[in-house]
């Protein structure tokens, strides 16, 4: 009887708790909330690559650089400027070059990246005299001598040259007191007359002259030229060439490989000169350098 009892209770609490859920009541569809797909993110260009940049920003200095990835062409101021391995370039600025330059890469996908440099001025050696520029005047004969000298001299600078000179740190090409500086002009009555083009270096006559740095020999005498005398000019490479004047003796041949430390000559006073002394001189294209500056 108390189980009957028993199980008569537990029958009413299962019924209590079912019936206290109510039935399942028929409702309308749940409205769909429509949610935007997210926007595609706008396509973005890759950072622009830069260039790398070592040197002397100044006037008659020279930099080393090498260009951003993808390069295929680069210029200065508009003039292209040549591209070795790895991108690696050389440039230089003129004696008289403005404050600023601009060095521009174009890349393989078309875009361009573009370098503003700062140039600084120098403080030239300039002395005013209280004279007036003499007008020398030559004879005919003179002047078609010295055309054909500039014709060859201008040549020989314009050679391109497969050699890696450039990158190297140069030495001197002998060592010396230095008569004359690279700038240095003189002003006459407010006439300017011609700067100095190289560097003056008086070791004494006979002095041995070496190479500042490996290159290719793309002049060298005879015959003898008028101002110049004894000259040898030798190719760097990537338009990178020096010139050394006045030379006594002549050691190389033009086409001549020569290593840096080489014996190209020795120190003479042939030519337009004073006194027996080495003038050299540096150009990059056209730019003319300072030596002191390498």
């Amino acid at each position: 009887m108390r189980r009957r009892a028993g199980c008569l209770l537990t029958s009413l609490l299962i019924a209590s708790c079912v019936s206290a859920s109510p039935p399942p009541v028929a409702s309308a569809p749940a409205a769909i909330e429509t949610v935007a797909a997210p926007a595609a993110p706008a396509e973005t260009k890759s950072a622009l690559p830069e260039f790398a940049l070592d040197g002397t920003f100044s006037q008659g200095g020279i930099a080393l650089g090498t260009a951003p990835t993808g390069t295929t062409g680069l210029s200065l101021d508009g003039k292209p400027v040549p591209l070795g391995d790895g991108g690696q370039f050389l440039v230089g600025f003129d004696r008289d070059q403005s404050a600023t330059a601009l060095l521009v890469a174009t890349l393989a996908d078309g875009r361009s990246v573009r370098r503003d440099l700062t140039i600084s001025p120098r403080a030239w050696d300039i002395e005013h005299v209280d004279a007036a520029l003499r007008q020398g005047r030559s004879s005919e004969a003179f002047l078609r001598i010295r055309e054909r000298e500039l014709a060859r001299i201008n040549a020989a600078r314009a050679a391109r040259s497969a050699t890696a000179g450039w990158r190297q740190d140069f030495i001197w090409p002998v060592t010396g007191r230095i008569r004359g500086r690279f700038g240095a002009q003189r002003v006459y009555r407010g006439e300017p007359g011609s700067y100095h083009s190289g560097i003056d270096i008086a070791p004494g006559a006979r002095a041995p002259v070496v190479a500042p740095a490996d290159g290719v020999v793309v002049l060298a005498g005879p015959p003898m030229f008028s101002l110049e005398g004894n000259l040898v000019i030798v190719d760097h490479g990537m338009g990178l060439n020096s010139a050394f004047l006045h030379l006594a003796t002549v050691a190389v041949r033009a086409g001549q490989v020569v290593r840096q430390g080489q014996l190209i000559g020795t120190v003479g006073a042939t030519g337009r000169a004073t006194g027996p002394h080495l003038h050299w001189s540096l150009k990059w294209d056209e730019a003319r350098l300072d030596p002191l500056l390498l």
